[in-house]
């Protein structure tokens, strides 16, 4: 009989060969959790509980899948984000909790307005769409992104818990969203591709080799190719006074900052993520 505390404990030691100690646990239990429907005080108050046999059988396949480097979310199918447990596939960037800060800092500063119109600009698993359209009710939500593949992910992610968020396939550096009318969004929000191609080493082989290298990767004579097109897009379809909001480089944030300054924007601010890194830009169109 093989119990809930031995599958962990097994596992977590084939995964530190590849891992180091804390973060192979963390896996372990995160999968072990997957497995057998268990939250973490579930999984520990049931240490001693026998494994079904038919869990035991799908370990060996997940583990191999892990030891090759690919994360977690995509062995398990699942990331979790702002409460949500979003379905992701290598399709889509895996969602990090510094996006969620974003959604936090989004809703504080609007919370209580009605008739929102917001555009998720890159949508990847439609993670900050939608849980944006549930912490600002009412809010209308369009999600725009150039794949397909992608999009197919954020729909079943909305169907599940936000039903109202509209998307549209997109390149967003060639082609404005259909749907949107000049002067007509509250809040223009993204996480676009801002890792330069130079940064590639200094990037875990897990990223590197598994989430879509479209959504991480622009080139270092144009980091800030997405930037400038978000401005130009922002200041056509964001009303005056309303907002845009950017997850950024963070070795980027004061020529992020300057490029909007130099536009058709005020009150531009670098914002730091929980770390006290520089990881957003927001600003005001004027």
């Amino acid at each position: 009989m093989t119990t809930t505390q031995q599958l962990t404990t097994s596992l977590a030691a084939a995964l530190r060969a590849i891992y180091p100690e804390p973060e192979a646990q963390a896996l372990a239990a995160l999968v072990a959790e997957h497995l057998l429907g268990y939250s973490p005080l579930q999984r520990r108050m049931q240490a001693a509980a026998p494994v079904p046999a038919a869990v035991l059988a799908q370990l060996p396949a997940l583990q191999a899948r892990l030891l090759a480097h690919e994360p977690v979310q995509y062995v398990l199918g699942t990331a979790h984000f702002a409460g949500l447990e979003l379905a992701v596939t290598p399709a889509t960037l895996i969602p990090r909790p510094e996006t969620e800060e974003l959604v936090q800092l989004i809703a504080r500063a609007h919370a209580g307005r009605p008739g929102l119109r917001l555009l998720d600009v890159g949508t990847g698993s439609g993670c900050l769409a939608i849980a944006l359209a549930r912490a600002l009710p009412g809010a209308q939500v369009l999600a725009v992104d150039i794949s397909a593949d992608a999009l197919a992910v954020a729909g079943q992610n909305a169907a599940r818990y936000a039903p109202g968020v509209e998307f549209e396939q997109l390149d967003i550096l060639h082609a404005s969203p259909a749907a949107l009318a000049p002067g007509s969004l509250d809040v223009l929000v993204s996480n676009p591709p801002y890792v330069c191609e130079s940064e590639r080493a200094l990037m875990r082989e897990n990223v590197l080799a598994w989430e879509p290298a479209t959504a991480l990767f622009v080139p270092d004579r144009d980091p800030l190719v997405f930037y400038r097109r978000l401005a130009g897009l922002a200041a056509v379809l964001v009303r005056p006074g309303s907002s845009i909001w950017l997850e950024i480089n963070e070795r980027l944030g004061p020529e992020t900052a300057a490029l909007f300054s130099a536009a058709t924007f005020e009150q531009v601010a670098v914002l730091a993520d929980f770390l006290g890194r520089p990881r957003f830009v927001r600003a005001v169109r004027r």
